[in-house]
């Protein structure tokens, strides 16, 4: 049986973007995307071609809108969340939805009881490889052809920071242990996904996530991988720098 809507569970660098992209190519598990991110609201705003505001009036416009959005045709709402977002989507949905008690009980009110997918990275350090590149150069995806698909502002080569790596790696364990905790607290037990299986394998990672999803396992065969690994040697010198405890 279908579940109406899923939420993406991720932290920065761990192939969240992959997973979005090959759902929504399958086209019949939604179009998701971090539509309760604070930095990219005016941009989803535009897009979904709403006023801007604020107060609950504006939020409710700016639920359905996603809702609308991250639904498209196929009958099942996507949603993309990292830790940071989840305590601001939660304040909105309370506001919206004052009754319920826990937090799953408003995200179901508000999208229809979701599957939860927990996606995440087990090389800690090459996720913070990968976030310290991504940051300091501002390319945070190719696309598949190898073409610049996210570049946020003007490229400048990376440089090997042992402090930044051990701050990212940090975040990202304390923004997994949220997550846990949250899932505990709320006796959700998510769909788990591993980046490296993703990567791997991504037709038969894709194919596992649709049934859990109650859909046709089949509609995965028909999805193309649309950004670019930008790991490269670059990346296995800085892990393997930072294991050696260079600074």
């Amino acid at each position: 049986m279908a579940v109406a809507a899923y939420i993406i569970c991720a932290t920065p660098r761990s192939g969240s973007t992959m997973l979005c992209d090959l759902l929504k190519q399958t086209g019949v598990a939604g179009c998701p995307d971090s539509f309760y991110r604070s930095q990219s609201l005016d941009d989803f705003v535009t897009a979904f071609g709403i006023s801007p505001g604020r107060g609950l009036e504006f939020e409710r416009i700016y639920l359905a809108a996603a809702i609308q959005h991250g639904t498209g045709s196929t009958g099942m709402f996507g949603l993309r969340v990292m830790w940071p977002s989840m305590p601001e989507l939660q304040d909105q949905l309370a506001r919206l939805f004052p009754t319920p008690a826990l937090d799953r009980d408003r995200l179901a009110v508000a999208f229809g009881t979701p599957l939860y997918i927990h996606l995440q990275r087990r090389d800690g350090i090459a996720q913070a490889v990968s976030r310290s590149k991504a940051e300091q150069s501002g390319l945070w995806h190719r696309a598949a052809d190898g073409s610049v698909r996210e570049l946020v502002k003007r490229y400048q080569a990376p440089t090997y920071n042992a402090d930044q790596l051990t701050r990212f790696i940090a975040e990202a364990t304390a923004q997994e242990a949220a997550w846990n905790g949250w899932f505990s607290s709320q006796g959700i037990v998510p769909l788990d996904l591993a980046y490296e299986d993703l990567s791997a394998d991504p037709v038969a990672a894709l194919a596992r996530t649709l049934t859990a999803l109650g859909r046709d396992p089949a509609f995965a065969a028909q999805a193309r991988v649309q950004t670019a690994r930008l790991a490269d040697a670059q990346s296995l010198d800085w892990a393997e720098r930072y294991r050696r405890g260079e600074r």
